[in-house]
């Protein structure tokens, strides 16, 4: 999300009195793409002396098939899944703990997370979930929040949908409106959610998009659609009309988080840059601007507050997890089943 930069980083960029002005180095940072601002990696180089080179990935899939050969970076920012993933193959480190300044103040909720238990290998970097993005004066409320992910069936609202073109995260979405969990491996259940998916794409013109999604609904192209609460934050805040809606039936919890690469060149710099990213000002300025939730408590609060980026918008903090409420686990198994169905879903 494109937000004006916050005072206090500005001035502090103006000022060569903040500036520690020393030449330590280099720092390579593997990460999706629109999901830093420039302005806080402008800081960190300037206070630290820490020339940052960004390289960016599409997907989990296509950053994990870069590592297979033999690239090197210092840290990367994978989701959970693939976090968990790459632990079980030995790619990563065990963080020294006692280089991290920023235990104390994150939030305990993406803490301890089933994909690194005790955190001895990841420290969060954003966090969130996925519900719905609606426009109340075409789609129904009552609609919305009594039919939960099976709204996206609903023939009232035929052609006006976007079903977003992940593969795990629209069978998430069959799953979860069956009442099964999203990494299920029962045949049953899978070709079930297949059957979901292939009567909204028989039955409701459904445009199948990823980051077009986010315009899309932003500007009343379509009136609903799957989304994840980030995104959903910076449509909220660009349209004041729409909302957002996270269904009963549960849904992704998911967290992004910084590993260091088992190898890692500048490790004492990848330390420097995890505490630097995770402080106040930084965590506040990257978090306004990427529109994604805040692992830092205190920001959590005050980008919330009426004077704050995200005030009354539904969409930017995740309720708390419930018990259906799931992240996602490595399951090549559940993947590759799923991915010739997605094909198959697509051509109808």
């Amino acid at each position: 999300m494109k937000k004006l930069c916050s005072i206090l980083l500005a001035l502090v960029l103006l000022s060569g009195c903040f500036s520690v002005n020393y030449d330590n180095g280099e720092l390579n940072i593997f990460m999706p793409g629109e999901y830093i601002s420039d302005e806080v990696i402008e800081q960190f180089e300037f206070e630290y002396g820490i020339k940052v080179k960004l390289t960016l990935f599409d997907s989990n899939e296509a950053m994990y098939t870069k590592l297979m050969t033999g690239t090197s970076y210092d840290i990367i920012i994978p989701s959970d899944y693939m976090i968990e993933r790459l632990i079980d193959e030995e790619m990563v480190q065990k963080l020294d703990k006692s280089k991290l300044t920023c235990l104390d103040y994150l939030y305990e909720g993406v803490l301890n997370m089933d994909y690194d238990p005790n955190n001895d290998y990841s420290v969060p970097y954003f966090w969130g979930n996925a519900g719905i993005v609606y426009d109340p004066s075409i789609v129904d409320t009552e609609d919305v929040e009594s039919q939960g992910w099976a709204v996206l069936q609903n023939t009232k609202y035929k052609g006006q949908i976007y079903m977003y073109d992940s593969i795990r995260d629209i069978f998430m979405v069959a799953f979860k409106s069956l009442g099964y969990s999203m990494n299920t491996n029962d045949e049953q259940e899978i070709e079930e959610a297949y059957q979901w998916l292939l009567q909204v794409a028989r039955t409701m013109d459904p445009a199948y998009a990823t980051d077009e999604c986010i315009d899309g609904l932003t500007y009343g192209e379509k009136a609903m659609g799957f989304m994840y609460s980030g995104d959903a934050a910076y449509i909220l805040s660009e349209n004041e009309d729409m909302a957002f809606f996270v269904p009963d039936e549960g849904t992704n919890y998911f967290v992004d988080a910084m590993v260091i690469q088992k190898g890692a060149k500048n490790v004492d710099n990848a330390y420097a840059f995890i505490n630097f990213i995770t402080d106040y000002d930084a965590a506040f300025e990257n978090s306004a601007y990427v529109g994604y939730c805040s692992v830092n408590k205190e920001v959590l609060h005050d980008i919330t507050l009426p004077d704050g980026d995200f005030y009354e918008n539904d969409a930017y903090i995740p309720r708390d997890m419930t018990e259906l409420d799931e992240t996602f686990h490595n399951n090549e198994k559940l993947l590759k089943k799923i991915s010739e169905l997605w094909d198959k879903v697509k051509i109808q």
